[in-house]
């Protein structure tokens, strides 16, 4: 079995699309999916499966999603050795330790791919952010204090962007990693 990461979108937000992670556990394990666990309350969902599809996976996952929490949540699914593979590759200024950036890795839900996410965005504000694309995921920081002059910053969460993507910080895909 395949060890993967499924990353849910937009859950737990502001009162908003609200599911349990431990209801969502249970879930998916009764529907096949083996040894799940969760990590925070973001939608990060470890598992196993023999399905080598991850596209197939998260279709089948947003199907339990809608069928428990009557929600449609986009979701992202990638194997853990492949979260590990794209970590290793990403830019000396992304992953830091300073308080004043902040880093994020943007990934793109199929069908989209990460360069129409790029080009509906536009540019990076110079000075601002840093953007590097890396398979079909994109590695972005930020300065914290200006991030709202951002150009990407603003139109990560505009509709007909927002929902082509899935966005997580370093530190998170760091510890889900090795999870």
């Amino acid at each position: 079995m395949t060890r993967y990461i499924a990353l849910l979108r937009g859950i737990n937000i502001s009162g908003k699309n609200k599911i349990s992670m431990p209801e969502l556990k249970t879930a998916l394990g009764e529907k096949g999916f083996a040894d799940v666990k969760t990590y925070l309350n973001s939608g990060n969902v470890l598992f196993s499966d023999d399905e080598p599809d991850a596209v197939k996976l998260a279709e089948r996952i947003s199907t339990i999603i809608l069928e428990t929490f009557h929600l449609e949540i986009p979701v992202f699914v990638i194997s853990q050795d492949e979260l590990k593979c794209l970590l290793s590759k990403a830019p000396s200024w992304w992953g830091s330790d300073s308080k004043d950036i902040y880093d994020n890795l943007i990934f793109a839900i199929a069908p989209h791919s990460i360069e129409t996410v790029a080009d509906k965005i536009g540019e990076p504000s110079a000075e601002l952010e840093k953007v590097q694309i890396c398979g079909n995921a994109a590695f972005w920081s930020f300065d914290r204090k200006l991030y709202a002059k951002a150009n990407w910053w603003k139109k990560t969460a505009t509709p007909g962007i927002g929902e082509m993507i899935t966005i997580r910080t370093a530190n998170t895909l760091r510890k889900i990693a090795e999870l």
